[in-house]
């Protein structure tokens, strides 16, 4: 019996003994988390988030939070050890920012380790060293974006101190995203020779921008001169020296007999409170093209608050695609001295107030000053533009220095097709005072189809201040271009697709386009705009399109224009 119960007693101590056994086998230590060193660096730069992980229970899964929020996740195979690796993208947030990424490992057996942090200090840019640049430039220079370039005085890629004589040449290649500001002080201008180039080409996310010195707040139209290009394309100016440079006579030297003349590449450029007056009515624009050729490239370019023309051409036969004139003094689009390029995808937009003495237009074009016979005839041909005036409202007070949406002059023979016009106190002008404009309109040679002159409800004659259509003479009729006095044209009324609409109403125009800051472009659901095709009798270099004016349903200016550069800080 004793020794039964000593049996007993064996056996269930040695159960005990098993079961306290196997309770010690079932405790698995949690995971742990290690990390080392700090991570920091500047917006978009790239960092690698790295983490030790031990998990006697094998892993599970691998949760990372970026401030709270999911981040990654790591599906585990059972791994005792995991070395854990994520690159990370710095947002662009303020300097001295800390961005926390917080850890968690959970293993096989479900148990959970302790969150571990991971912080990454966003580390202030450094101010970039501006780059004070003056005289003549040549060879190959490269601009880099981590400067800014100061341009003081007329800065010349290439040299041509005689018209003829080049003495030196450069090719001058701008990364994207630089900043160029033009010295107010000597109206810094930047002048491309003949023979030289300029490739300047941004991208939508990091344009290149040239603009005014000044801070926030203080700039102005004219801070700075601007950008000059010259080239060896044909004109029709006299031979005698001094016809071959352009107006203002500040030695940019244009011209020759190589309509593929090639003076470089322009993406994505915009061009800010440019344009400086040098004589009365002789003034550097914000874009000035002087006879430059068919092998340059000129696409998505604004010009902004320029104290003259945003664009103009002199000559020359260069191509431009997607151009925005904002809010200029003078004219957005201007063309004179034989210019015959082809113009696709431009908007012009116009402030109240700002207006030049010698009269404010969409279009100027003219043959040359005195609407002469020169050939060869100013004679661009122009598609899906839209030019908006002023006025937008009965309510808005405009400057009585602006005229005509198109004013086409001095023996000019341009071509206009899928254009739209609203705003200004005339549509149309043709003037005959020099030279023959309105027997080239009555012979075919100046041309507009598919053009609507779109007025507003209760403005004057036709919805327009004065006119829709006008040909202004001095003495004699206007039979043929206009009937009786400030009535529509019947010339401008026979040609293919035009229409002098009273009211903009019916033509999906956003009211934004006449307000301050970034507009609506494209057009609204209706828009008796869409469903006009642009004849297909058109060069190659024309994108065939169903609608008049420069914007559908794609707004092509997303990304890289700025409508509010006063509040930009460019320079720190």
């Amino acid at each position: 019996m004793k020794a039964t119960r000593i049996i007993a007693l064996l056996l269930s101590m040695a159960t005990v003994f098993q079961a306290c056994k196997d309770d010690t086998a079932e405790v698995v230590p949690l995971p742990t988390i290690s990390v080392s060193g700090t991570l920091s660096g500047l917006p978009g730069a790239t960092v690698q988030l790295k983490a030790s992980i031990n998990a006697p229970g094998g892993v599970k899964s691998v949760v990372v939070l970026k401030n709270g929020a999911a981040f990654d996740t790591k599906t585990g195979t059972g791994e005792k050890t995991l070395e854990y690796a994520k690159d990370y993208v710095i947002d662009n947030v303020a300097a001295g920012s800390v961005v926390n990424f917080t850890v968690q490992v959970t293993d096989q057996s479900n148990q959970v380790s302790a969150l571990t942090t991971i912080p990454v200090t966003v580390s202030a840019v450094p101010a970039p060293t501006v780059v004070t640049v003056e005289g003549v430039l040549e060879g190959n220079i490269t601009w880099t974006s981590d400067k800014i370039y100061k341009l003081k005085g007329f800065v010349r890629v290439g040299q041509e101190a005689v018209f003829g004589t080049v003495t030196k040449t450069g090719t001058l290649t701008i990364q994207p995203g630089t900043i160029v500001i033009g010295d107010r002080a000597t109206k810094g201008t930047l002048v491309i020779q003949r023979g030289s180039k300029i490739i300047a080409e941004g991208t939508v996310a990091k344009p290149i921008i040239m603009t005014s010195e000044r801070a926030v707040g203080e700039r102005e139209p004219g801070d700075w001169g601007g950008l000059v290009i010259c080239g060896r394309a044909v004109n029709n100016l006299p031979d005698a020296q001094v016809n071959r440079e352009l107006e203002g006579s500040y030695g940019a030297f244009h011209g020759g007999t190589d309509n593929a003349d090639n003076s470089g590449s322009l993406k994505y450029v915009r061009v800010e409170y440019a344009g400086i007056p040098i004589n009365p009515n002789q003034e550097v624009n914000s874009f000035t093209f002087g006879s430059v050729g068919s092998g340059t490239t000129l696409e998505y370019l604004q010009a902004s608050f320029g104290l003259d023309d945003s664009f103009e051409w002199f000559g020359g036969n260069v191509n431009a695609k997607y151009l925005v004139a904002y809010k200029g003094l003078d004219d957005d689009f201007d063309m004179d001295n034989g210019f015959s390029g082809n113009i696709q995808f431009g908007i012009g937009i116009r402030g109240a107030t700002q207006a030049d003495i010698s009269g404010s237009n969409g279009f100027e074009v003219d043959n040359d000053a005195a609407g002469s016979n020169n050939t060869p005839f100013t004679s661009a041909t122009l598609a899906n533009m839209s030019i908006i005036g002023p006025k937008g409202s009965l309510a808005t007070t405009i400057s009585t220095q602006f005229q005509n949406g198109m004013q086409l002059r001095r023996n000019n023979k341009l071509k206009v097709y899928n254009a739209v016009v609203t705003g200004y106190p005339y549509g149309v002008y043709i003037d005959s005072q020099r030279g023959d404009a309105k027997g080239n309109a009555l012979r075919g040679e100046l041309l507009l189809n598919n053009v609507v002159l779109a007025g507003l409800e209760g403005w004057g004659t036709g919805g327009f201040g004065t006119s829709a259509v006008s040909e202004k003479e001095q003495g004699g009729t206007l039979a043929d271009i206009l009937i009786g006095d400030q009535k529509p044209s019947a010339w401008f009324a026979a040609q293919t697709g035009n229409k002098i609409l009273a009211t903009s109403a019916t033509i999906g125009l956003s009211p934004s386009l006449f307000l301050t800051g970034r507009p609506t472009f494209t057009l609204s659901a209706g828009s008796s705009l869409v469903g006009v095709n642009l004849p297909t009798t058109l060069p190659a270099f024309f994108t065939k399109t169903t609608y008049v004016g420069a914007f559908n349903d794609v707004d092509w200016t997303a990304g890289w224009t700025e409508f509010n550069p006063q509040g930009i800080t460019y320079v720190k």
